[in-house]
């Protein structure tokens, strides 16, 4: 029997021997500290029908063995993807992934039953993960890929057979791994690649000329501010909105999402709406009712203050745009910035750069920085080395009160311990 033999008999897989699944397929995957094949006997005891192993465990007649484990859950997910032959939304990008996947599944919920990635399971176990996920009555997937080096969005790709791709943009995101700017560019679009070679279709953002370049010999469609689903922007205050035209008639989005830099996600969300069939006014109560979370540029009241949190990840594209966009609305209020991570040799550059920006907004003294790459950099003014540093501090002195409050930084950082002194 095959893992996908096993898996299309049970339907359900487990990981892990502390929430097995009745009637399940235990992959027995390892990792840097463990490793699953010493855990395959106790998955069938706990109630998994059958365990995926690559070592020799036993004579059990429900224990499959396999060359590789991981190879073998990924390849389970790509048949199990071939076999529901349902439209697959695949995308990528250096900002915005998570932003993008839960508007599209908001937007396309109001016409088809959608699958979405759960969280941040967007990597070589994530993807195949969700994947295996997927109920039998969806109608379509978005498939979100995340990636730090080269090849990566290839395997993602190959595994998830998307039917559309989008990249959302090419920005200063995992540097050290991609090898710089240009490595970035060519790693995000291996998604084209394998669209142009499987004859998929890619959104596009017409108004991206390196995106136009990259999706040559593709079939696609996309939105610009004058090419395709046209849209212009409508924001009055520290919330996105755009207004688009579709068939003659003009809509307006105003959202929750902090940020004028959100504008272009909005777009994209209408974009794949429209060409999956949605009503326009669907479109629009979708995005106007769709609520920022876990972490990611989401407003939250506390006792004292009013919190932007924007604690899950950070590099130089996003912090800048998230930096611009609060000193434009709120000039009186505070930022904590934490260090951002994998950026290599330009760490150093790309954090004296962010300060630089700091400084030309004059918020300077209203800026904290925490970490020690901030730290490495000429900054006269408040840093901490660590979060907790930080924590002391205000314990000490107080934490500000009745202001707005920008946490901004990687997740290694982990400023949303702040919250509650705030």
């Amino acid at each position: 029997m095959t893992p996908f033999e096993a898996f299309s008999h049970c339907k359900r897989i487990s990981t892990d021997t502390r929430n097995i699944l009745p009637n399940s397929v235990f992959f027995a995957l390892k990792g840097a500290r463990f490793n699953g094949n010493e855990f395959a006997l106790a998955a069938l005891e706990q109630g998994a029908a059958y365990a995926v192993v690559d070592e020799a465990v036993g004579t059990d007649p429900r224990l499959i063995q396999v060359n590789e484990v991981l190879t073998a859950l990924q390849e389970c997910a790509r048949s199990y993807r071939r076999s529901m032959n349902i439209p697959v939304v695949g995308l990528t990008g250096s900002n915005g992934k998570t932003t993008n996947k839960e508007l599209f599944g908001a937007v396309l919920k109001k016409r088809l039953k959608v699958h979405v990635t759960a969280g941040n399971f967007n990597n070589h176990i994530g993807v195949p993960l969700t994947l295996l996920e997927m109920p039998e009555t969806s109608e379509v997937a978005i498939i979100e890929m995340g990636a730090n080096h080269q090849r990566e969005i290839a395997l993602l790709a190959s595994i998830a057979e998307p039917s559309i791709g989008y990249i959302t943009n090419y920005g200063k995101a995992h540097m050290e791994g991609f090898g710089g700017v240009e490595g970035i560019i060519a790693g995000k679009s291996e998604l084209y690649d394998y669209c142009r070679e499987r004859g998929a279709q890619v959104m596009i953002n017409f108004d991206d000329p390196i995106q136009i370049t990259k999706s040559t010999g593709i079939d696609f469609f996309g939105f610009g501010h004058s090419k395709g689903l046209q849209w212009k922007s409508s924001t009055k205050d520290e919330f996105a909105a755009i207004q688009f035209t579709h068939e003659a008639d003009s809509y307006t989005v105003k959202s929750k999402l902090s940020g004028s830099f959100n504008e272009q996600n909005i777009a994209a969300a209408v974009c794949l709406g429209i060409h999956f069939g949605v009503p326009p006014q669907d479109i629009v109560d979708a995005l106007e009712g769709y609520t920022p979370e876990m972490n990611r540029v989401e407003w939250r009241t506390t006792k004292y203050n009013k919190v932007l949190l924007d604690a899950y990840n950070a590099n130089p594209t996003s912090m800048s745009l998230s930096v611009e966009s609060f000193a434009k609305w709120h000039s009186d209020g505070w930022m904590v910035l934490g260090d951002m991570f994998e950026l290599g040799k330009s760490a150093t550059v790309e954090h004296q750069e962010m300060i630089a920006l700091i400084q030309r907004l004059d918020m300077s003294e209203r800026t904290i920085l925490v970490g020690k790459h901030f730290g490495a950099c000429d900054w006269n003014g408040m840093h901490f080395d660590t979060t907790q540093e930080l924590e002391i501090f205000w314990n000490k002195k107080g934490a500000p009160k009745d202001a707005y409050i920008l946490l901004k930084g990687s997740r290694g950082i982990a400023l949303e311990a702040l919250l509650p002194l705030l």
